[in-house]
């Protein structure tokens, strides 16, 4: 395992940035993470986690041109990094070899009792 490590929520931001390439910027980023994952995302913990990043050196960003439609405001657009590809490849690696050592099971819904039970299968 390497020195560094990404928190969960750390790891999808980034996964996030990836997949929006050049329209990675903050109400994209919510908006494609609430779509994919289901779950709320507030502005205030996106704007920590992508400062946290930036200063890790994880992504980078600049600030996109003013439009009418925003006020005049600009975007701030983030970008993955060589070390913030590199550390999302290392964490991969690491997912995977953790879900590689699990046995094969099989998860079965008990419909009476509402309970999930894990049956081992045997190869």
């Amino acid at each position: 395992m390497g020195k560094h490590q990404l928190g969960e929520f750390e790891e999808v931001v980034m996964l996030t940035v990836a997949i929006l390439t050049n329209e990675a910027y903050g109400f994209a980023i919510i908006e494609e993470m609430e779509k994919r994952l289901n779950r709320k995302v507030s502005i205030g913990a996106l704007q920590t986690v992508l400062r946290r990043l930036e200063k890790k050196g994880y992504l980078s960003s600049e600030m996109g041109e003013a439009t009418a439609v925003r006020g005049g405001k600009r975007k701030r657009f983030f970008h993955l990094t060589s070390a913030g590809k590199n550390i999302l490849q290392e964490t991969k690696e690491q997912r995977l070899g953790l879900w590689n050592a699990v046995p094969e099971f099989v998860v079965k819904f008990n419909k009476t009792s509402k309970v999930f039970k894990t049956l081992e299968v045997s190869n």
